[in-house]
């Protein structure tokens, strides 16, 4: 095997070592018997004759000199490898260079397959997968998603066993499909488990997972100062709080209380139910009311204090207030309106980017430190840390999106400081949206209903079960979808000359759990992006017609759960899965509605496309430039020059009391009522 495919080898069973058969016993990576650690070393020879003799492919190893690797070995190997914890972030930073930095694929290969068995499993194959999607020679090369790699993040561990004395016994074709239980962390005594759908669901956290899979907070500059970084971080998780509290007000609950006080108990526990097959050890529960206290995890270089967290916000709140952030000289830079957005984002994660990471400290991560490691502060009791301490499993957990609310919070007070959008920058002067409707795909079907329901789908778990058995192992799980919809436009243009512009559309709540309604300034920051994308607009009518799979935002269903394998690399299909799994869940584009149907506002906007160009042309049917809402464009700019969330980001003049009276003066808006019906029922997926 040839190219840069043969990097797939590596990207595969991580637990198992690279000269063990992947790829089903098809394909042997052939090392140098020095590469061998050295538990495997003196039996080396019967190795390489026991393994891989009926291989239809030998990937030979080009023996090197051993890279420069014990600065990753700090990490354990069977230990929890976190990117919240600076020192982590860093050795996983400093790997990724090394491998940017190898002359080409022969011997990254090596330099790879080398560090694979003696490296954290999860921190090389994250740093493997960022420097091979951003690597010029490696950059179309399909990364496996982190679900085929280490299912134990994902799903209720009970199914293991199954899966494994079913792949062990019956043969690949005859084997039964595993199914995965719903609402297996608690009952329904506990409110929180009505969010559990959405919480635990395997394309979010995927989607979390891959979302800093793209946007690394550490390692070469050329992969971590991508265009408007900071800014995006910002708006992807403002996205998912608005959504999770959307989703609240369908199942009768309230908006997420922000974390303003860490010294108040925490009143949601959460007891995950997953295990680490890195060291078959669970992850950590946490009671209900448990007390944030100071993190001494000294082994863990995790060490802060409360009053550490505290003081970090209070700097980040004053310099808000200021309206500028102070560089490490105590140097002013303006939070100006144009990026201040954008450098705060890369002060609250933080990233490499932090203009001043020793004065603002490190927020939002030890955010998710303080109650990752919440139930053993001080490493008593030698536990590791809970859910919230991986991006992968961290939205599983409550408590998850009320540190985001907080740190949502704050970057609506920077937004607050900003003057409301004036005429000129909503206006498009002789456009009008006359009508706005959206349909489901059916004959016959009402005019502005949307219907959601239970879905059960399979996903083939084989690749992830080090060990295991050859062939397919299929487990099935439920989860929320939506029938099929199109959004219909009828737009004049009154100009007389062909217009280009932006169409925004968007979903926010009309009434909380209450049934109350909501003020327009509680409803913008609910304000739900489904749809963005360009049109070429005639002079006079103009019917536009947008379905909802070709969504700015979502990724579909296949490519969440797409399966890598060496065996079907050159299957043209494949193609158009590069670099595709960042985006929201398709199935989870719309919120859940209620039996009774809950009424929203659709929202529609067409913008002057001359004051949203960046002066790049893109084609979002290609390359997966579908998701670019979320997840930017590839080694472009980001495809929109507004301020994300646009118009619904900034306050809103006093005298808009509602989202009528925003659309009522710009007749490049169009509003329309919207119900969303929820049936409960399973339907399995064809």
């Amino acid at each position: 095997m040839s190219d840069n495919k043969k990097l797939l080898a590596l990207l595969q069973r991580p637990l198992e070592p690279t000269f063990y058969p992947k790829d089903n016993g098809k394909t042997v990576v052939d090392l140098p018997e020095n590469f061998l650690t050295e538990r495997y070393r003196p039996i080396g020879a019967s190795l390489q004759s026991r393994f891989g003799n009926d291989a239809d492919t030998r990937i030979p190893v080009r023996n090197v000199s051993p890279p420069a690797i014990s600065f990753a070995e700090a990490v354990p190997r069977r230990g929890g490898f976190s990117l919240f914890n600076p020192k982590h972030r860093q050795i996983a930073g400093d790997l990724i260079n090394l491998f940017m930095n190898q002359p080409d694929v022969e011997t990254l290969m090596s330099v790879a397959a080398y560090s694979r068995d003696r490296l954290n499993p999860i921190l090389f194959q994250y740093a493997l997968s960022v420097a091979i999607q951003h690597r010029p020679d490696t950059k179309d090369l399909n990364i496996p998603s982190f679900l085929e790699l280490f299912p134990d993040s994902f799903v209720d561990p009970s199914v293991f066993p199954k899966l494994r004395e079913e792949g062990a016994i019956v043969q690949a074709e005859n084997r039964m499909t595993i199914d995965i239980p719903m609402n297996y962390t608690a009952s329904d005594r506990e409110d929180e488990q009505r969010l559990a759908y959405f919480r635990e669901d395997i394309g979010v956290n995927l989607h979390h997972w891959h979302w800093h899979l793209v946007y690394p907070g550490e390692g070469p500059d050329r992969v971590v100062n991508k265009d408007r970084r900071g800014e995006l971080f910002y708006y992807m998780h403002q996205q998912l709080i608005a959504r999770y509290n959307v989703e609240r007000f369908c199942n009768r609950l309230a908006r997420v209380r922000p974390l303003t006080n860490l010294r108040e108990p925490l009143p949601e526990g959460y007891f995950p139910k997953i295990i680490r097959s890195l060291n078959n050890r669970a992850f950590p529960p946490r009671p209900q009311n448990t007390v944030l206290r100071d993190i001494n995890r000294v082994d863990d270089s995790v060490t802060f204090t409360v009053s550490d967290l505290e003081r970090s916000e209070s700097r980040i709140a004053e310099s808000i207030d200021g309206g500028y952030v102070v560089g490490p000289g105590g140097n002013r830079i303006p939070l100006d309106e144009r990026t201040g957005i954008d450098v705060l984002g890369n002060i609250m994660e933080p990233s490499a980017l932090s203009v001043n990471s020793q004065f603002y400290g490190n927020y939002h991560g030890n955010l998710h430190n303080i109650i990752a490691y919440s139930h053993d502060p001080d490493n008593r009791f030698l536990e590791g840390y809970g859910v919230v301490g991986e991006f992968q499993t961290a939205m599983r957990d409550p408590s998850f999106y009320r540190l985001h609310a907080q740190v949502d919070n704050m970057f609506h007070r920077y937004k607050r400081t900003l003057q409301p959008y004036n005429a000129n920058q909503l206006n498009y002067n002789g456009i009008q949206i006359q009508s706005l409707g959206v349909q489901l795909n059916r004959a016959n079907a009402p005019a502005n209903v949307l219907l959601t329901y239970w879905q059960r789908s399979q996903v083939d778990l084989a690749t992830g079960l080090d060990f295991g058995p050859e062939g397919n192992v299929f487990a099935s799980f439920t989860h929320l979808q939506h029938a099929p919809f199109t959004f219909r436009l009828t737009v004049n243009n009154t100009s007389g000359a062909t217009r280009r512009g932006t169409c925004r559309i968007f979903i926010g709540p009309k009434v909380d759990e209450r049934n109350t309604g909501l003020t327009m300034d509680e409803q913008r920051l609910l304000m739900i992006e489904l749809d963005k994308f360009t049109v070429n607009l005639n002079p006079g009518t103009n019917n536009i017609v947008r379905r909802s799979e070709q969504s700015s935002v979502t990724i579909p269903y296949e490519r969440t759960f797409r399966q890598v394998a060496l065996s079907n690399i050159n299957e043209p299909s494949t193609e158009q899965f590069r670099f595709c799994n960042c985006g929201w869940p398709h199935h989870l584009l719309i919120p859940k509605g209620t039996p009774e149907g809950m009424q929203f506002d659709l929202f529609a906007m067409i913008s002057n496309y001359a004051d949203d160009t960046v002066n790049q042309e893109f084609d979002e049917n290609v390359n997966c430039n579908d998701s670019h809402s979320f997840c930017g464009l590839r080694d472009q700019l980001y495809p929109d020059r507004r301020p994300m969330g646009y118009p619904f980001d900034r306050r809103m003049p006093t005298a808009v009391r509602s989202l009528t009276d925003f659309t009522r003066g710009n007749t490049n808006m169009a509003t329309s009522q919207v119900q969303i019906r929820f049936t409960n029922t399973v339907i399995a997926r064809t």
